[in-house]
C-alpha cells in the first residue's frame, strides 16, 4: 500500500501528459506531431518545474521503466507474423537493402564519429524499422541512458517533419507510380504516422500500399531488438569478467537478458494465431500507445533539454546521414529489383 502512495502522484502526472499529448495529436492535422514526441517534448519542458516537486519522483521512475515495458509488451498485440505475407518477396527484398544500410551504415559512422553504440544503435533502429517506436522499444533492452532515448527521438521527428513536406512533391517532381512511391514512402521514413501523412499526401492508392509496407517492416522490430538485447547481455558480461572478481559472481547471459522482448514476442505468436478477439486487439493496442507515450513523457520529465544538447551535434550528423542514405538506397534498390525481377 505504502507504495502504490508513493507512485501514484507521478503516475497520475504522466498519465495526464499521455492522454494530453494524445488529444492534441488528434487535434492537429496531417497527423504532424505524433503523440510520443509531443509527450517527450512536454516532459522536457516541465522537467525544471518538476524537480522541485520531489514526491512526483517515485511515480515518474516507476512510469518511465515498468509503464514502458508493459506497453512494448502489450505492443505486440498490434503485429502479426502473417503480415509479411501481404507484402511479397518484392517489398522484403527491398527492406533487406534499407536495414542493412540503416545499421551498417550505422555502425561504421558511429565507429567514425565515436558515438556511443547504444546511440548510434537507436538512430539506426528508428531509421530501419518504426521511428521513435523502435527507440522506446531498443532503448530499455539495452539500457539506454533516457537522454539518449530522447535525443533519438527528436532526431526522428526533425527528419520526418522534412519527409512529410518534400517526399510528395519528390515523388510527383520524379514521375513515380503509386506503387513505386508506396514502396520509397514504406520503406525510406521513419515513423508510422509520418508514413501515412508522406503516402496519402501523394494519392490514395499510394497511401494504403505505403502503410502495408510499413506495417511488416515494423515486424522486424522482433529480431533486431533480440539481437541486440543478446548483444547487450553479452558486453555486460565480458565487462563483469574484466572487473575485480572477489567475493563476486560472475555475471551469467540468462540472469541480465531482457525477459520482457520475449513477452512481447508471445504476445506476437499470439496474435498470429487470430486467437485475440478484434475488440479486444483494438483495446489493448489503445492501452499500450498510452502506456509508451505516458512512458515517453516520464522520461522527459527526467531529462533536461541542457542534457539533450550535450549530446553534441556528431549523432545528429549521424542521424542525418543514416535517413538520408536509406532514402537514396530505397529509391535505387527499387529500380535494381524491377531490372532483376
Amino acid at each position: 500500500m505504502n507504495i502504490i502512495k508513493k507512485i501514484f502522484p507521478g503516475l497520475l502526472f504522466t498519465l495526464l501528459i499521455g492522454a494530453f499529448s494524445m488529444l492534441i495529436s488528434d487535434i492537429i492535422p496531417g497527423d504532424l506531431l505524433g503523440s510520443s514526441v509531443l509527450a517527450l517534448l512536454l516532459g522536457m519542458l516541465f522537467n525544471p518545474i518538476i524537480k522541485k516537486f520531489s514526491f512526483l519522483s517515485d511515480g515518474i521512475q516507476f512510469t518511465s521503466k515498468r509503464i514502458l515495458k508493459i506497453g512494448i509488451i502489450l505492443m505486440g498485440v498490434t503485429l502479426s507474423f502473417s503480415q509479411i505475407l501481404t507484402v511479397g518477396k518484392y517489398a522484403l527484398g527491398l527492406m533487406c537493402f534499407t536495414l542493412f544500410t540503416a545499421f551498417g551504415g550505422g555502425y561504421l559512422l558511429g565507429r567514425l564519429f565515436k558515438v556511443n553504440w547504444k546511440l548510434s544503435s537507436m538512430l539506426s533502429a528508428s531509421t530501419a524499422i518504426c521511428g521513435g517506436t523502435a527507440v522506446a522499444t531498443l532503448g530499455p533492452a539495452i539500457e539506454a541512458e533516457d537522454r539518449d532515448i530522447a535525443y533519438a527521438i527528436s532526431a526522428t521527428f526533425l527528419f520526418d517533419l522534412l519527409t512529410v513536406i518534400i517526399f510528395p512533391w519528390l515523388g510527383n517532381l520524379m514521375g513515380l507510380t503509386d506503387t513505386s512511391y508506396g514502396l520509397w514512402v514504406g520503406t525510406a521514413v521513419n515513423d508510422t504516422s509520418s508514413v501515412v501523412a508522406a503516402g496519402y499526401g501523394f494519392s490514395e492508392a499510394a497511401g494504403s500500399f505505403a502503410v502495408i509496407v510499413k506495417l511488416t517492416r515494423t515486424l522486424f522490430i522482433v529480431p533486431i531488438v533480440l539481437i541486440f538485447s543478446i548483444i547487450h547481455a553479452r558486453k555486460k558480461v565480458k565487462l563483469g569478467q574484466k572487473q575485480p572478481t572477489i567475493q563476486m559472481e560472475k555475471p551469467k547471459l540468462i540472469n541480465i537478458f531482457p525477459w520482457f522482448i520475449l513477452m512481447f514476442i508471445a504476445v506476437v505468436a499470439i496474435k498470429s494465431t487470430g486467437l485475440i478477439p478484434k475488440p479486444a486487439v483494438t483495446g489493448i493496442s489503445m492501452l499500450s500507445k498510452l502506456f509508451m507515450v505516458m512512458a515517453l513523457g516520464a522520461i522527459g520529465l527526467k531529462t533536461s533539454l541542457n542534457e539533450v544538447k550535450g549530446v553534441g551535434w556528431k549523432p545528429m550528423l549521424l542521424g542525418v546521414m543514416i535517413d538520408t542514405s536509406v532514402v537514396f538506397v530505397a529509391l535505387g534498390a527499387q529500380a535494381l529489383l524491377q531490372a532483376i525481377m
